[in-house]
């Protein structure tokens, strides 16, 4: 054998033959260096070294070669800090056309290409201009130069980076996930992957065997008989044959190109010189082992009859002993490559020992010719020798390819490529402690299934996501569609009934299996959870993969027996159609029971046939088995636990409440997290608002832009996907996603300012109308799904595959409905079609014919689907904005070829990055939403599509939900004018006050709020521009615009006139004030008279004090001899007296207020008591009209409620404060209320009010108005009675008498003045008080949001209120009956809670120091003019009171000129002002330090006046069917009257006709039911409740929907106040209005109920 393989021995190369020659091991022995030349392989020049100290030098130069490469791939520091998949997931700037303008771009360019599945990653190279070096030689011509071979550019250039080393670099600077998907795209890429790597700087050999973990093929084998058989294994367990190749020293022809064409001569599978981008230097792919497979497709054409792997050693195999060892202990077939033979080389002991090894082997000599006409020639038993030299390639490659597949026929030997991991020598990438971790956990769990059978695990393993959710899911549907007498009856049943089921899942509980996966997921660390994930993925698949196989198999085949019967059935009636129609012409009948009977066995049988496909996609469906279904059930078994209350126990040491922090972690961890069950297509609602709660707290509330796709199965939409963001959504065929999955991909930094958001949320979906669905409701399903996805997305993905006119259809249809129904509900996404596997995207024509007939499909689908939801559409531009020039994509083929062994079509890649680009600057043009917006949308939209009517159901959610932030908004806009409006209130009083404003225009007011109207219309403008809900806003824009203004104009209207009858009580109070005045000014000299006086009589030892106050009394006696004095009042004998003369009735009155019966009027059930009735002229009266009617109640109700207000409203009128109390007042408000109940009677003429009813309205509405008439009478008293003013002023005149009696003539006027300052600071403190208090309450609960808000906190009071339950339901009955009152004392309450509770020490004390400073600088800034000018006194007066006319009003102190004559020095009156002025600014800061210190008396306007104010002015209108309150924030809004939240029927007295039994049922149930009711107690026929606008009245004025939540509150309090109730109203809770039993709830259950945020 041994003379065979050396054949004829060739003469030597000589050098100028060739650049290239053979050196080995043998060559070291030379004295001097050898150059080795050109390695093809290696592409790079070589010189050996002759010594140890020069294999160093060289070790020690590579190394920093290789440091410098990674230096020049800006990957210097990620070698230790290895990059991540979240590097290059997120969403970047993009290179344009991923071009490489530097080296540091080309790591970035490999990444993003191989992601995207592009084979031309490796094809890199830095983009330069092109230059061509010149050079004209001196004296020679071009012919001249053609001979100079120096002739271009003699400096040395800085080789490129080989594409090779970028992917090497990037490898090793990756974390082993990261890798991992670099591997198995390279794989998907037709590429060879790592197998063997020397680690580049400690050259120790490493086995990427965890990267191999995710790679799988599929292939097909023919035997012998001609039959297939399919085969898909992970790539690192197939037992597979393994042929290899490497070489021994430096060979001419390129090993890797070789090996292409044996594998697949149109790819090259592994990188060879001739490759675009290849350089002659290559640092990091010496010595490494790529594996690359061959994959039949069961043709005769194939190359090799199954899967074989090639293995390919790079560099020089005589130095890498190591692998080379591995690899032929591995191989079935050895494949060398020598330059020649050379029995004086040392290499040739390597090729002596393969000879006479058991392997077979195929020695290739590159560059020795061999005169044998045949290619290869077998030197021994599976030996071979075969010449490259002067040979015709392909025909080598033929010829090797049968050798090749000789020996693997002859002797096949099948190695798995993780046995590799049993040599000691190599370091394995999974051993790490993360890696052995997470490996652990996902065998403890395959443990446990060692032994199941796979179709029955999820039944046995997951119980609480099997039937008991199924059920649960069908009852919840159900709720929505009641029937029967009693819904709430029949609701309670049902409920009852899912109770029960989520009590037998609490009872499953966490099966050993979750147990073990809960407890992985929240033991291990981060990456160790990531090892576990994939583990667990890798070992499931493992575990599942041969009965799903099996399983897809049966199901294929069935499907084709389905599809050949179901062909031969649409023949058949077409034929029986066409028969039918020729007899009918013919007026013949025709049997065709006869005449066809096989044909009708035929159909019986596709019937019998789909059922057995039913079967198996049962089956399919119960094997398939994975970690979303261990999510899934982590879901079921958290809403269990919550729906019982019992979220917060452990068991088995698992924290229940923790569930959905797990699965928000693997979601921001990239995970996909599922939103729809598509078994039992149904939203877990609870569980994915829990969870996305946990994203939100985790990340914090995110801007996304929600990116929705939809498509048919095995449409390629998943592969799409993973190209373009990276996403994990399963892509096999046979496993399609069943439902609906979001994923979140991340947004660089650098691009969320110019995107607007901060994460791209891709919704992907299962199928539309996909196979394994066949023979179910597949339309109503694929509908409902549709619709879901397209409402959460701001942009739809809409996935065509193929050319297929029915699929197409199929699809457009749904779509289209979906869009239509976006349209009615009034949102606005945007949509793409993305048309897949076309064949020929270049032909521009054919794409437009195509768009056109796209077009037309779309238009034609439009106005079907027009008619089903009756809507006004003609084409499909109708429904939603579509350009289809712009909106639909043309994809390549994914494929460039034919699988298995095709790799991917690189303008697919094109096309993905394309539409990716597309997809984000679109995205940076929409309004995006928060995630707790996309929350809310999932549960609004997922709420509508369980009712009947989806688009009434969500627009009215939608818009209610909408409406109620725009409330908040308009509360904060209104409350911004009011509070600017307060301002300037208070500035302007103070101009009054100092006599600067006469009179107050409507224009000056204007203009002083005009700033802060422009902030709020800017606000306006931008929040219904800028909105992510803008086109739902639209619609109210106009109306909330006009609000505004006539907030605006109220406000100034009100300050207008408030303003003027203030200066027109001053002008009344004008007389008064001269004559204290006058007053102050005797008692002022007077003090002087006595002060000098005792001065000069010093000697006599008098007491001043004792002196002062001796004749102080004798003072005030003689100055208010002539006034006359203001008595007290005693308003109730008022009130009894006139009551008793208006009526003749006195003793009525007192036995009427005696018995205090009237305080209750306003909370009357039955005013019976009050009325006489009047008969009928003819016959006796009926029964029924012997008693008030409920609409005389009501009507009765709604007067008292009238009175209350217009007498409120005329107290406020009255000028109590300024011109003191007047019994005429009582008089006045007696005669009013007696007016209203005449004008009442005029329209209701069928009973007639008893004196009784008269009296205690009036005493009612008296002893209200009597609480405020004391309050300002005591302020008119204490205003304008001489003798308190002289009694407050008596400390004061003290002061002025000692500075005197003490000489210090400046102090006497600081004094005064500082006094004056004390009034106004305190009065200046209030008003900032007012104010501060008011803007602090509106911002936060429960007066920072809307009215419907703020409803609910006052029945939280309501419900935590203490005292009996008798006086609990007076409350309530309050609230009820007259809500305004209700909630003005609600806020009356909650001012004085707040002014209790606050100490805003700082703001007070801030406040002050601002008017102190203030006072200052007026004082220094009067004393600077003064002097200036050289004037006077009253010059500084003048100055000082006018500078703080706006902070502190009047200040000016009204002294005789013999009082300041004498001052002069001006130093000294600011020094004795800033001395004086800091014990007054101490004192009150010391008696002012919280709001529990003010006065309410002090107030121009209390907080809860102005809250009131702000608050109740809006809708007070009541449902006509359960009384609940509109909670529209404005006053006579136009539209519909609504609320959020609807009561039981029966709290209004509504009742079943002819019966006492309370009708118990919500009206948001009743108007959803096929019921009916009686309008008013004389309707003679009754009213379909689904019609109930059909009533008529106020039924016409109310929107009320089915799917508004009915709160727990209601039923809490009708159990509650059940005989409360029954007593009120006269009725029982018996028959059909029986409480149900599921309605005992506690009181924190009803307040939880309400959903206040905390």
């Amino acid at each position: 054998m041994g003379n065979l393989l050396w054949g004829k021995k060739e003469e030597k190369m000589d050098w100028s033959d060739s650049e290239h020659t053979s050196a080995g091991p043998g060559d070291l022995a030379s004295p001097e260096p050898v150059w080795t030349g050109l390695d093809p392989e290696r592409n790079t020049v070589t010189m050996a070294p002759t010594t140890a100290i020069g294999l160093q030098q060289e070790g020690e130069s590579r190394a920093r070669l290789k440091e410098d490469l990674l230096k020049r791939l800006d990957l210097d520091l990620k070698y230790n800090n290895k990059l991540t998949k979240g590097c290059f997931l997120e969403i970047t700037p993009s290179l344009q056309n991923n071009e490489c303008r530097t080296e540091k771009d080309l790591v970035h360019t490999f990444i993003q290409r191989l992601l995207t599945i592009d084979y031309r990653a490796r094809y890199l190279s830095v983009k330069n201009d092109p230059t061509i070096p010149k050079s004209h030689p001196a004296g020679k011509g071009a012919f001249g130069a053609l001979s100079n071979r120096n002739a271009g550019n003699k400096e040395k250039k800085q080789a490129h980076v080989h594409p090779m080393d970028v992917e090497m670099a990037v490898f090793h600077c990756s974390d082993n996930f990261l890798q991992q998907i670099m591997v198995t795209k390279l794989s998907q890429c037709q590429y060879a992957v790592p197998l063997l790597l020397p680690n580049p700087f400690t050259g120790q050999i490493e086995f990427p065997l965890w990267t191999m973990r995710q790679i799988s093929k599929s292939w097909k084998t023919m035997d012998t008989s001609g039959r297939v058989t399919s085969k898909t294994l992970p790539m690192y367990k197939a037992q597979t044959p393994v042929v290899t190749f490497f070489r021994i020293g430096s060979i001419s022809s390129s090993k890797s190109q070789l090996m292409n064409r044996l594998i697949n001569e149109k790819h090259d599978t592994f990188f060879h010189r001739d490759c675009p981008g290849s350089s002659r230097e290559r640092l990091l792919m010496d010595e490494v082992v790529e594996i690359g497979w061959y994959l039949p497709s069961g043709n005769s054409t194939d190359y090799f009859s199954d899967c074989v792997a090639f293995c390919n050693l790079h560099g020089d195999s005589s130095i890498n002993e190591t692998q080379r060892k591995i690899l032929t202990e591995m191989s079935s077939v050895n494949v060398v490559l020598l330059p020649q033979l050379d029995e004086n080389d040392n290499n040739m002991v390597i090729v002596k020992e393969l000879c006479e090894g058991l392997t077979p082997l195929i020695v290739i000599l590159t560059d020795e010719e061999d005169d044998s006409e045949d290619a290869v020639s077998e030197i021994g038993e599976g030996k071979y020798r075969v010449s490259l030299k002067g040979r015709n390639q392909s025909d080598v490659s033929v010829a090797l390819r049968e050798v090749i597949k000789n020996c693997l026929s002859e002797q096949l030997v099948t190695f798995s490529v993780e046995k590799i991991a049993e040599h000691s020598e190599i370091k394995l990438d999974e051993d790490n402690e993360d890696c052995h971790r997470g490996k652990e956990a996902a065998q403890q769990i395959m443990r446990l299934l060692k032994r199941e059978d796979p179709s029955t695990v999820k039944e046995k393993y997951l119980p609480c996501q099997g039937k008991l959710w199924h059920d649960w899911c069908k009852k919840n549907k159900d709720l929505r569609r009641l029937k029967g007498d009693n819904l709430e009856l029949e609701k309670s049943r049902k409920e009852a009934e899912m109770k029960e089921i989520r009590i037998k899942q609490q009872n499953h509980g966490f099966s050993e299996l979750m147990r073990l996966v809960v407890e992985s997921l929240d033991l291990l660390s981060g990456s160790g959870k990531m090892y576990f994930l994939k583990w667990l993925a890798i070992l499931l698949d493992d575990f599942t993969s041969d009965t799903l196989s099996a399983l897809l198999k049966e199901y294929h085949q069935k499907w084709s027996e389905v599809l050949a019967l179901k062909k031969k059935h649409d023949k058949f009636e077409d034929e029986k159609t066409k028969t039918r129609l020729k007899h009918k012409l013919d007026k013949q009948t025709y049997d065709f029971s006869k005449k066809m009977h096989p044909e009708h066995y035929k159909t019986d049988q596709l019937k019998t046939e789909q059922l057995n496909l039913e079967k198996i996609s049962n089956k399919l469906n119960s094997a398939t088995f994975g970690l979303e279904h261990m999510l899934r059930e982590m879901g079921q078994i958290y809403e269990a636990l919550v729906s019982q209350k019992r979220g917060t126990k452990r068991k088995r040491n698992v924290d229940y409440t923790g569930l959905p922090k797990l699965a928000a972690e693997l979601m921001i961890s990239g995970h996909p997290m599922e939103l729809m069950d598509g078994d039992a297509a149904h939203v877990p609602l609870v569980w994915v608002s829990a969870v996305l709660d946990k994203v939100i707290r985790k990340l914090g509330d995110q801007r996304v832009f929600v990116l929705s796709v939809l498509g048919i199965q095995s449409s390629g939409k998943s592969t799409m996907l993973n190209a373009m963001f990276g996403l994990q959504f399963a892509v096999s065929a046979g496993r399609c996603t069943r439902g609906a999955f979001m994923q979140l991909v991340k947004v660089s930094e650098e691009m969320k300012g110019e995107l607007k958001f901060d994460y791209i949320l891709v919704v992907d979906t299962e199928g539309l109308r996909a196979l394994e669905l066949a023979g179910k409701d597949t339309l109503h399903h694929d509908n409902e799904l549709a619709t879901f996805v397209a409402g959460l997305g701001n942009m739809t993905l809409i996935n065509i595959f193929g050319e297929n006119p029915s699929e197409m259809q199929d699809i457009l249809q749904i779509v289209v409905q979906a869009f239509m129904r976006m349209k009615q509900v009034r949102l606005n996404p945007s949509c793409v079609f993305v048309h897949q596997n076309v064949t020929d995207v270049a032909a521009g024509e054919k794409m437009m014919e195509g768009r056109r007939r796209l077009q037309d499909r779309l238009d034609e689908m439009t106005k079907l689907a027009a008619e089903d939801e009756v809507c006004d559409a003609e084409c499909f531009s109708d429904i939603i904005a579509f350009d289809v020039q712009k909106d639909v994509k043309y994809f390549s083929q994914l494929w460039e070829g034919s699988p298995p062994m095709a790799p991917p079509n690189p303008r697919y890649s094109e096309n993905v990055q394309d539409l990716k680009r597309d997809i984000v600057s679109r995205a940076s043009k929409t309004n995006c939403m928060k995630l707790s917006q996309f929350q809310q949308r999932v549960k609004d939209l997922w709420e509508a599509l369980l009712n009947e009517n989806f688009v009434f159901s969500f627009r009215n959610t939608l818009e209610i939900s909408v409406y109620r932030k725009l409330e908040e908004e308009y509360e904060k806009w209104t409350w911004s004018l009011r509070s600017a409006m307060l301002s300037i209130e208070d500035k302007m009083l103070n101009r009054i006050a100092s006599g600067k404003v006469e009179t107050v225009g409507e224009l000056e007011l204007m203009k002083e709020i005009s700033e802060t109207l422009q902030k709020v219309q800017t606000a306006f403008k931008k929040y219904f521009e800028d909105d992510s809900e803008k086109e739902t806003l639209i619609q109210w824009k106009s109306r909330f615009e006009k609000q505004i203004q006539h907030v605006h104009d109220d406000l100034v209207d009100e300050a207008k006139r408030k303003l003027n009858e203030n200066i027109k009580q001053k002008n009344i109070r004008k007389h008064l004030d001269e004559q204290l005045k006058n007053h102050d000014n005797t008692l002022f000299e007077k003090s002087k008279e006595l002060a000098l006086k005792l001065k000069k009589d010093e000697s006599k030892n008098r007491d001043p004090k004792s002196e002062f106050d001796s004749v102080w009394k004798k003072w005030v006696t003689k100055l208010t001899e002539d006034v006359p004095e203001i008595k007290d009042i005693n308003i109730s004998n008022d009130v009894v007296n006139i009551l008793g003369g208006e009526f003749s009735e006195y003793g009525l009155v007192f036995s009427q207020k005696e018995s205090a019966a009237y305080g209750k009027i306003h909370t009357v059930a039955d005013y019976s008591s009050y009325v006489s009735m009047k008969r009928a002229k003819l016959g006796p009266v009926p029964l029924w009209e012997k008693s008030l009617k409920p609409e005389d109640q009501k009507s009765i109700r709604e007067l008292i409620a009238k009175v209350i207000q217009k007498a409120t409203e005329k107290v406020n009128s009255f000028p109590v404060s300024v011109q003191g109390y007047s019994s005429g007042y009582i008089q006045q408000i007696v005669r009013d209320v007696k007016q209203l109940v005449q004008e009442f009677k005029q329209k209701h003429n069928s009973f007639e009010f008893k004196k009784e009813f008269y009296v205690d309205l009036s005493l009612f509405v008296c002893e209200q108005a009597e609480k405020c008439f004391v309050e300002l009478h005591r302020k008119y008293r204490e205003a304008n009675d001489p003798i308190l003013h002289f009694k407050k002023k008596k400390t004061e005149y003290f002061k002025v008498f000692m500075n005197y009696y003490q000489g210090a003539i400046a102090a006497v006027l600081g004094d005064q003045i500082c006094v004056k300052l004390k009034e106004t600071i305190l009065q200046s403190v209030y008003n900032m008080a007012a104010k501060f208090i008011c803007d602090q309450m509106t911002r936060k609960p429960p007066f920072n949001r809307n009215r419907g808000d703020l409803e609910k906190h006052i029945l939280k009071s309501l419900a935590e209120q203490q005292g009996d339950n008798e006086q609990k339901f007076n409350n309530f009955l309050t609230y009820m009956n007259q809500p305004k009152l209700h909630f003005e004392n609600f806020i009356r309450d909650r001012v004085r809670q707040y002014m209790a509770a606050e100490n805003p020490v700082s703001e007070i004390e801030k406040h002050i120091d601002h008017k102190k400073k203030c006072i200052t600088e007026a004082a220094e800034k009067a004393r600077d003019e003064v002097k200036s000018v050289k004037g006077d006194v009253n010059k500084w007066l003048e100055i000082f009171s006018n500078s703080l006319v706006d902070e502190l009003g009047d200040t000016r102190v009204h002294l005789s000129e013999d009082v300041i004559k004498d001052v002069n020095d001006y130093d000294v009156l600011v020094d004795v002002i800033k001395k004086e002025l800091s014990p007054v600014v101490e004192e009150l800061k010391k008696c002012l330090c919280k709001f529990s210190d003010l006065r309410k008396e002090m107030f121009r306007k209390t907080p809860e006046e102005i809250l009131i104010k702000h608050f109740c002015r809006c809708c007070w209108e009541k449902c006509p069917f359960c009384g609940a309150v509109c909670t529209n924030s404005q006053e006579n809004h136009t539209g519909d009257h609504n609320t959020d939240v609807h009561r039981s029927e029966g709290m209004n007295g509504w009742h079943y006709r002819g019966t006492t039994e309370f009708a118990l049922d919500f009206c948001t149930t009743n108007v959803a039911s096929g019921g009916s009711f009686y309008p008013h107690s004389f309707s003679g026929s009754s009213v379909p409740y689904k019609q109930y606008r059909r009533a008529g009245g106020d039924y016409d004025k109310w929107s009320i929907y089915p799917g508004s939540s009915e709160l727990v509150y209601w039923k809490w309090f009708v159990c509650e106040f059940q005989k409360n109730l029954e007593k009120y109203h006269n009725k029982t809770f018996t028959g059909k209005g029986k409480i149900p039993s599921n309605w005992k709830f506690t009181q924190s259950d009803a307040v939880a109920s309400l959903g206040i945020s905390k």
